[in-house]
């Protein structure tokens, strides 16, 4: 149960932060790169004839398991915190 509750909540904050605007400064013209802490999907104006959004399936992967590990350590340490406080 606790690996099932692990994925779902690293599944779902990594398709939250697909609306976080990670667009690095510096004046990239004509694509909006989405996701944190790795950048997967991009939104690329510069070429309207073809799709204007693409993924990066291994910035994708790479989120997830990041995400899936930080939930992971926070369920862990939250269970241990409730235990200690029930002695």
């Amino acid at each position: 149960m606790f690996a099932v509750k692990s994925i779902v909540g690293g599944a779902v904050i990594t398709l939250v932060t697909g609306l976080y605007n990670s667009t690095p400064g510096g004046g990239l013209v004509g694509a909006t790169w989405y996701g944190f802490p790795v950048t997967w999907i991009r939104w690329l104006a510069v070429g309207p004839q073809y799709s204007p959004w693409a993924v990066d399936w291994m910035g994708l992967v790479i989120d997830l398991v990041v995400w899936i590990i930080v939930v992971g350590i926070v369920l862990y340490l939250a269970k241990g915190m409730m235990k200690k406080g029930k002695k």
